[in-house]
């Protein structure tokens, strides 16, 4: 199957995660991330045309993520410092991710991948201090003297 390509029909769709969904679902989607006039240009500066290594690495972080599978190693909060992003990347990232996961998969399996996409967001998002819920942290009174 091409990357651009998703398979017909809801009864083909798999609703249980796999190593193989999740190369699927990575490859797919970051196919689409480059060609994306919002965030292609980040991961262009941040990547080059080197992405080889990046998508072992994501599958990995995915395969960790969903699975339990303990691949993935790396600091995902480290990865994004010094990227200029905002809270609209975030959603961009996200209304892509969503329609990738979709496009491949159903049920328990697309209902986990989007739970964990929208956590790490908001997870990334605070980290880097850009995120509504980090805006929006109820101010602490000062201390009565």
């Amino acid at each position: 199957m091409s990357p651009a390509a998703a398979p017909s029909g809801a009864a083909a769709l798999p609703d249980r995660i796999s190593e193989e969904l999740i190369a699927r679902l990575v490859d797919l989607f970051y196919a689409r991330v480059r060609q994306d006039p919002v965030l292609g240009p980040i991961f262009l500066a941040r990547l080059g045309e080197d992405w080889e290594a990046h998508l072992a690495t994501l599958r990995a972080f995915w395969s960790s993520v969903t699975l339990m599978s303990g691949r993935y190693q790396g600091k995902p909060h480290a990865a994004h410092v010094g990227l200029t992003i905002d809270t609209t990347h975030f959603g961009r990232w996200l209304a892509l991710f969503e329609l990738t996961v979709a496009e491949l998969c159903r049920g328990p399996a697309a209902a986990l991948f989007v739970d964990r996409a929208r956590r790490i967001s908001d997870s990334l998002q605070i980290g880097l201090g850009i995120g509504p819920k980090a805006l929006n942290l109820p101010l602490r009174q000062p201390a009565a003297s």
